[in-house]
């Protein structure tokens, strides 16, 4: 019987190939659990963290260049990271940054000049450029959250979403070690990092409860509703739903919450949507 070769881009003994990633910085954001505006995503890591995913992902390739879109300017970047200035979200709806990725996304494709591309998008209408860069040759790797594991499910509760996925040769979800190294903020040269008190969950915990419980009373019931459907077929939280909460708990708290911290919090969301169907409503004071 014949042996049956693995796909050459699944080979670990092969030498890694070159990979360009192409990065919608809000979508990283979200993906991270950090707000924009105040959360920068640690670049300076943003490389070797993609490789070790994709090495995880039993992918043999390389980060050799980042493209950046963002409307934020920083000049501040690490060598092989490429910023593109895109227009803000809230100005265009995302078009310009659809169209600079469409267009990169293109043009790499076209002249060959990489293997393996990893995509940080969740824009459906990228589909069309990610089948032709496909069609070139070129293997897309999309960034992706917990929801992927599931995409009959996801299907339901997001069909366009579900479709990008699934042009995907391979999903990447970021592990533990690689959210906590996007999201270390890069020192200064010579300067000592100062070691943060070991972290006390419990003491932010009726913070938390306080401004989850005030945005749920906030809701009017037909957005109750839909959200508790939501949450029951999806382990996630909404990405609008989690900014809101995420900047109201900020504003209250006057820092940025740790990456358990937001689990926590996600977590207590949970708990408040899909236990309020069965149990009461607690009066507010």
């Amino acid at each position: 019987m014949m042996k049956r070769e693995m796909p050459h881009h699944l080979r670990r003994d092969a030498s890694p190939q070159p990979c360009v990633a192409l990065i919608d910085q809000r979508y990283l954001s979200w993906l991270l659990g950090l707000t924009p505006e105040s959360d920068p995503v640690n670049r300076f890591a943003l490389s070797g963290v993609l490789s070790g995913v994709l090495e995880q992902a039993g992918v043999s390739a390389d980060v050799q260049r980042v493209y950046w879109y963002s409307d934020v300017r920083d000049d501040a970047l690490p060598q092989g990271l490429i910023h593109r200035q895109v227009a803000a979200r809230d100005a265009d709806g995302g078009a310009s940054v659809r169209a600079a990725m469409a267009a990169d996304l293109k043009t790499l494709a076209e002249r060959k000049a990489f293997r393996h591309l990893v995509l940080a998008s969740d824009d459906q209408r990228l589909l069309s450029v990610i089948d032709d860069a496909q069609l070139h040759g070129v293997t897309v790797h999309i960034l992706a959250d917990e929801a992927s594991r599931n995409l009959e499910v996801l299907r339901k509760d997001d069909p366009e979403w579900a479709d990008l996925l699934s042009q995907a040769d391979t999903r990447l979800l970021l592990n533990d070690h690689a959210v906590r190294d996007l999201t270390q903020q890069r020192l200064a040269r010579g300067v000592q990092r100062q070691q943060a008190p070991a972290e006390d969950i419990e003491a932010i915990r009726p913070v938390l409860t306080e401004v989850v419980q005030a945005s749920w009373n906030d809701e009017p019931e037909d957005l109750r509703e839909d959200l508790r459907e939501e949450l029951q077929v999806s382990r996630g939280i909404p990405q609008e739903v989690d900014r809101h909460l995420l900047l109201r708990v900020r504003k209250a708290l006057d820092r940025t919450l740790s990456f358990h911290e937001k689990k926590l919090l996600r977590d207590m969301v949970r708990g408040t949507v899909l236990g309020e169907a069965s149990q009461p409503e607690m009066p507010v004071a």
